[in-house]
């Protein structure tokens, strides 16, 4: 098994490991987020607008870990340094 075979498995690997645990971090946090935001919703119906909004902010901030799994898990694929450097020691 050559060095480029090896760094293609480990970052296939790396990378469906890091989308997987990424997204359903994401999945668990949004759903407790939306599931706390109802609760509140229902015990304070004149608090809608604000807790709607703070919650609308907290999503997206809970969907950014799920977007920079997603970017790391391209850049393990596409834009892998560790390919180089195995290039560059003639290991190919």
């Amino acid at each position: 098994m050559t060095g480029i075979e090896l760094i293609g498995m480990a970052s296939a690997l790396a990378a469906g490991l890091c989308i997987g645990l990424g997204a359903i971090g994401s999945a668990i946090g949004e759903g407790l987020a939306a599931a706390a935001a109802l609760r509140s919703i229902a015990q304070q119906p004149d608090h809608t607008a604000t807790i709607t909004r703070t919650l609308f902010v907290s999503m997206a901030m809970i969907e950014s870990t799920a977007i920079y799994a997603f970017v790391i898990s391209m850049i393990l694929i596409f834009a892998n340094p560790f390919w180089n450097h195995v290039i560059a020691q003639g290991a190919g």
